[in-house]
């Protein structure tokens, strides 16, 4: 744990996210400073992106943005997911799902785990998804099935990708949608969730943008499948980290890999 910060998740709230799937800490993730820092960097980032790139596609920019990792290595942040992996923290991945209004495509039903398949072992990663903007019902907020992280790997079934951001979503029958809980959060304020939880979102046909940043962590200690290395790398954030791992340096940047993973991998989560 940081010297500035304790713990920001209680033990009451530990054990909802690993009975219920997830948490919503009710507080902003960042101090305002930094939390506007990031919304004009995301900002800067998004007039940069080729007219051809829709928003909900920046996957990675980690690999390429060194200084996301002023964020993603935030002691606020990473005080955060202590509480539930521990000392030993590494950053997995990293998403800006950005929804333009009017015509921001939906996200379908899926369970990270069920992309990430056997990518690294075992598969427990904490999502924190960070409101950019405002999170509602009205702009496609977030959606989770409580309780259903105990298996993560759904049948699936494809989907049209000009209207969904991903190509494949869990087949209807197996989505309980009365028990669907919404994300409605406010700019700055944050979700957590399990890999292996059902989640999702729906388009955004509103005027108002909806933009969220989802920083990804894993246990320092989980393992990388080799194969994996060639398009994925995994980022030491606190403590110590697997011998069997190489992690990639935070001040560089990966311009082959994201080359890589747009031309041949493509797995856009």
């Amino acid at each position: 744990m940081s010297a500035v910060q304790q713990a920001r998740l209680s033990k009451q709230q530990v054990d909802f996210f690993w009975r219920e799937g997830y948490v919503l800490p009710n507080e902003p993730l960042l101090p305002e400073n930094k939390f506007q820092g990031l919304q004009r960097h995301f900002e800067d980032k998004l007039a940069r992106l080729p007219a051809d790139v829709r928003p909900e596609g920046m996957d990675v920019p980690h690999f390429t943005d060194p200084k996301l990792f002023e964020w993603l290595f935030a002691d606020e942040v990473l005080d955060m997911v202590e509480p539930l992996l521990g000392p030993d923290i590494a950053l997995f991945s990293s998403h800006f799902i950005c929804k333009p209004k009017g015509n921001g495509k939906k996200v379908p039903w899926h369970e990270d785990s069920a992309y990430w398949g056997k990518m690294i072992s075992p598969m427990q990663v904490v999502t924190v998804w960070l409101a950019i903007d405002p999170s509602t019902r009205e702009n496609g907020c977030m959606k989770v099935i409580p309780r259903t992280h105990e298996n993560g790997y759904s049948d699936y079934g494809p989907v049209d990708t000009t209207t969904h951001v991903f190509g494949s979503e869990i087949k209807p029958h197996q989505v309980d949608l009365t028990k669907a809980v919404y994300f409605e959060l406010q700019p700055g304020f944050c979700s957590l969730h399990e890999s292996k939880l059902m989640h999702g979102s729906d388009a955004n046909s509103s005027n108002i943008r909806r933009c969220g940043y989802t920083m990804r962590y894993i246990s320092a200690k989980t393992v990388l499948n080799p194969e994996s290395r060639k398009h994925h790398q995994l980022y030491l954030a606190r403590g110590k980290g697997s011998p069997e791992n190489v992690f990639a340096d935070p001040a560089q940047s990966y311009e082959h890999l994201a080359r890589y993973r747009e031309t041949v991998v493509k797995h856009g989560h």
